[in-house]
C-alpha cells in the first residue's frame, strides 16, 4: 500500500522517527533546516519528543499525530520536530527540566512549544484529542498557542526569556562549602531507603514500580560497610518478587520496564537494555551475597533473552522491544484462559493454570485501546509446585526444555515443562512487538559490563565472548580512532555525529569491567584512551562535575551536568565510580582528582536528595576508603591463573578491583611477580596478604 503522505522524517535512521515518517504532519528533525524554518516565517516550535517503544507515543500518534485535520493545523502555524530522546536525551533533558518545573510532572510522550530561538514557554506530556475535565484537546491547546502567538507575541517572547533565565538556575550546579562526604551519608541513605521498603511486595516505594537496580545496589553495598543483614534480607526479597511478578517474562526471559501495580504482577510491557543490563548486575550481586543458584539463573535468563532477541549479527546489542504488538499492548505475552485449554493436555492445563494464575477473567486490561481484548493473563509465578519454593528459571532463555531432576515434585514439574515448550512454540508465531534496532553506544556499554562481569563471576565463556565481540562492534562503527572520538548512535549502516557524556562513561564501565574480567592488557589501554577523552571532551576543572554535551552544541539553549540516577544513572555518577576505579588499576591520580571533584561538586545534592543519585552514593562508598586489589600474576593461560581469577569474582566485595601485573598498571604491581604457578595477591596501598595460589585462600582473604 503506497503510504498518503511522507515527510521528512523518511530519511532519518531513527526507528522512532521512521514511525512518524507517513503522518499528514510536515515533521522535522532537530537541526538547523528545522531552526532557520521557525526564524524566517517567524512561527513557534512544537517539539514532541518520545521513543519508538512508548506505548502513549504510539496512542497519540492514532489519535492526533494521524490526523488529517491536526496535521494542516499544525502545518500552518508551527514548525513541528520530532525527537527520540533515546538518541539525543541531552535535548530531552532540558525539555523535560522545563515540563517538570512548569507542571510538577514529566513522561513521554512530551510535548512543548518554543519561540524560534528554541526556548520553551509551554509543555506537557500527552494531550487526547478532546478536551476531558482538566486537560485541554490536543487541536483545542494548538489553536489557543496559534491565537497567543499571533495577538501577544511580544508578551511569550518576554515569558520565554524569562522562563528560560529560570531554568539556567535550576539546571545551574555549583560546589557548596560545609558538605562534607564521610561514611554516615551513606548510612542516612540507605536507612532512608529501608523506610521506604515495601514488606509485603519488595521493592522501594509504591506502584507504580520501577526496578531502579542501582537502589538495591546501593543497599547491599551499605549493609556490607556496615553489617546490616535486614537491609540484606529486603534486597533479596526484592529481586525473589520481582522475578516471581510479570514484570518478568515467565517464557522468554528479561524484564519489562516496570509494572503498574505494587505486586509487580502487571507490567507496562516495553523491554529496555538498559534495564536489563543493570538488574543483572543486581542479580549478579544477590548471587553472590546470597550464595542461591536461583539468582544466577536469572541472571542468564537475562542474558540468553539479550543474547537471542537484543543482539545484532555482529555483536551490537540492540535498544528495545515494544509493549504493542498488532496495537495491543500486551498481546504478544498475555494469554486467555480458553487458549491455554485448547493448547494444553488437561493435566498439563491444571499444572500450568495453577502455576501462572491462570483465570477466565484475567488480569490484565488495556484500558489505552478502545475495544480491550478480553480475559488477558500477565504470566506470573502465582503458585510454586509441590516440593519446591520457586521455579528455577531454567527453561526462561530457550524454547527448548530440560527434564529437571527428580524429586517429590518432580511429575507436576515435567508437565509444567512441556506446557512451557508448547506456549513458547506458539508465542513464536505471534506477530512480535516492534523491535528498536539502533544501537546505542551508552546501553551497550551498560551491557558489555554486565556480560563481562558475568562470564568472570559464572564462569561462563558464551558471555566473556558476547562482551568481546560487542566491544569489537562499537570499537569498530562508534569510535574514531584518529580522533579519539565515540558517537552515540548506529542503525543500519550509519552512525551519527553526536557525542555524550553517558556514551563515554558507560562504555567506559563496561570496558573497565571487562579488563577486570580477563586481564588483557589491550582492554586497558583503551579504557585508559576512553577516560582522557572523556575528560577532555566533558569536565569542567573549574568546578568539577561532566557536562552532559561537549562545548560548542549550538542547537542547545543550555549545557547541563546531569545528576539524576533514574532508570538509568547519570553520566556523572557512572564516570565518576569508573575513573575511581580506573584510578586504582593504573595509579593514574588525575582520574581520582576528577572523580573526587564530581563528588564534591554533587555533595549537598547526596546528602540532602539521596534517593536522586544513588548510584553516585555507590562511587562515594568506592571513594571513601582504599580499595581492595586483588594482583593475579602468572602464565593467563594456565589453569590455575583462570581458577584464581574466577575466585577473585566470586565474594561479594564491592571495593574492591582485579588487575594484572603487566601493561598500564599501578607500579606496585609490576613487582608483585611469580615464576612458579599463577599466584593472587591481595594488597591494600603497598601491603599485601600472603601469596594465594589456592582458590580457597583467595576468597577466605577477601571475605
Amino acid at each position: 500500500m503506497v503510504a498518503k503522505h511522507t515527510n521528512r522524517l523518511a530519511r532519518e535512521k531513527s526507528p522512532y522517527l521512521l514511525q512518524h515518517a507517513h503522518n499528514p504532519v510536515n515533521w522535522f528533525a532537530w537541526n538547523e533546516e528545522a531552526f532557520i524554518r521557525a526564524r524566517t516565517e517567524n512561527k513557534p516550535i512544537f517539539l514532541s519528543i518520545g521513543y519508538s517503544t512508548c506505548h502513549w507515543c504510539h496512542v497519540m500518534e492514532r489519535e492526533s499525530f494521524e490526523d488529517e485535520k491536526i496535521g494542516a493545523f499544525l502545518n500552518h502555524h508551527f514548525v513541528s520536530i520530532k525527537v527520540d530522546r533515546e538518541e539525543r536525551p541531552d535535548v530531552d533533558k532540558i525539555y523535560m527540566t522545563f515540563v517538570q518545573s512548569t507542571t510538577g510532572s514529566g513522561g513521554w510522550p512530551m510535548s512543548v512549544f518554543l519561540t524560534p530561538e528554541l526556548k520553551p514557554f509551554f509543555g506537557g506530556t500527552y494531550f487526547p484529542p478532546a478536551g476531558r475535565p482538566g486537560r485541554p484537546g490536543f487541536l483545542q491547546l494548538l489553536e489557543q498557542i496559534a491565537g497567543l502567538w499571533r495577538d501577544r507575541r511580544t508578551e511569550i517572547a518576554a515569558s520565554a526569556d524569562e522562563l528560560h533565565a529560570r531554568l539556567d538556575l535550576v539546571t545551574v550546579c555549583a560546589p557548596r562549602e560545609n558538605s562534607p562526604l564521610t561514611p554516615p551519608t551513606l548510612q542516612r541513605a540507605a536507612q532512608m531507603f529501608k523506610e521506604a521498603y515495601d514488606p509485603v511486595n519488595g521493592g522501594f516505594g509504591g506502584a507504580p514500580k520501577f526496578p531502579q537496580p542501582a537502589i538495591p545496589s546501593l543497599i547491599l553495598r551499605a549493609a556490607k560497610r556496615f553489617g546490616d543483614d535486614e537491609a540484606v534480607r529486603m534486597v533479596l526479597s526484592t529481586c525473589e518478587k520481582m522475578a516471581a511478578g510479570g514484570i518478568h517474562d515467565q517464557l522468554g526471559g528479561g524484564f519489562a520496564r516496570y509494572a503498574v501495580d505494587a505486586e509487580w504482577l502487571v507490567p507496562h510491557f516495553e523491554k529496555m537494555l538498559y534495564d536489563n543490563a543493570q538488574l543483572a548486575q543486581l542479580y549478579l550481586d544477590a548471587f553472590l551475597v546470597s550464595g542461591d543458584p536461583h539468582h544466577a539463573d536469572l541472571v542468564r535468563d537475562i542474558l540468553d533473552y539479550v543474547l537471542r532477541d537484543l543482539t545484532h549479527p555482529d555483536g551490537g546489542f540492540y535498544s528495545a522491544e515494544d509493549a504493542d504488538s498488532e496495537g495491543h499492548e500486551g498481546k504478544f505475552y498475555c494469554w486467555t484462559k480458553a487458549e491455554l485449554s485448547r493448547l494444553l493436555t488437561v493435566e498439563e492445563y491444571n499444572v500450568a493454570a495453577q502455576y501462572f494464575g491462570i483465570t477466565a477473567g484475567g488480569n490484565f486490561v488495556d484500558h489505552s485501546h478502545p475495544t480491550p481484548l478480553a480475559g488477558q493473563n500477565v504470566l506470573s509465578l502465582a503458585k510454586p509446585l509441590r516440593g519446591r519454593g520457586r521455579e528455577s528459571a531454567q527453561t526462561s532463555g530457550s524454547s527448548s526444555v530440560k527434564p529437571p531432576p527428580a524429586h517429590p515434585g518432580c511429575h507436576d514439574e515435567n508437565l509444567l515443562a512441556a506446557a512451557k515448550t508448547k506456549m513458547l512454540a506458539v508465542r513464536a508465531k505471534r506477530v512480535r512487538p516492534h523491535l528498536d534496532d539502533k544501537i546505542l553506544v551508552s546501553w551497550n556499554g551498560l551491557m558489555l559490563g554486565a556480560f563481562a562481569r558475568a562470564a568472570a563471576v559464572l564462569g561462563d565463556e558464551k558471555y566473556r565472548v558476547a562482551a568481546e565481540k560487542n566491544l569489537a562492534f562499537l570499537r569498530g562503527k562508534l569510535w574514531d580512532e584518529k580522533s579519539k572520538t565515540l558517537f552515540h548512535r548506529w542503525r543500519d549502516g550509519e552512525r551519527d555525529q553526536v557525542q555524550l557524556l553517558e556514551g563515554y562513561a558507560f562504555l567506559l564501565d563496561g570496558v573497565i569491567q571487562l579488563y577486570e574480567a580477563t586481564l588483557k592488557p589491550e582492554y586497558l589501554d583503551f579504557a585508559i584512551e576512553l577516560a582522557g577523552a572523556m575528560i577532555a571532551g566533558f569536565y569542567d576543572p573549574a568546578n568539577g562535575g561532566f557536562w552532559q554535551s561537549p562545548a560548542g552544541s549550538n542547537d542547545l539553549i543550555l549545557r547541563v551536568k546531569d545528576d539524576y540516577d533514574g532508570a538509568e544513572p547519570s553520566g556523572n555518577s557512572v564516570a565518576t565510580l569508573a575513573l575511581l576505579k580506573l584510578a586504582a588499576i593504573t595509579g593514574r591520580e588525575d582520574f581520582r582528582t576528577a572523580a573526587g571533584a564530581t563528588l564534591q561538586l554533587f555533595a549537598h545534592r547526596l546528602q540532602n536528595q539521596p534517593a536522586a543519585m544513588a548510584y553516585l552514593l555507590s562511587a562515594l562508598d568506592f571513594w571513601l576508603d582504599e580499595p581492595r586489589r586483588v594482583v593475579i600474576a602468572g602464565d593467563m593461560q594456565s589453569a590455575n591463573f583462570h581458577n584464581l581469577l574466577r575466585a577473585a569474582h566470586s565474594v561479594y566485595q564491592p571495593n574492591k578491583i582485579v588487575l594484572g601485573n603487566t601493561g598500564a598498571v599501578e607500579p606496585f604491581a609490576k613487582t608483585l611477580t611469580t615464576k612458579i604457578e599463577a599466584t593472587a595477591y591481595v594488597c591494600t596501598g603497598n601491603a599485601c596478604q600472603t601469596p594465594a595460589r589456592e582458590v580457597e585462600i583467595l576468597q577466605l582473604q577477601l571475605g
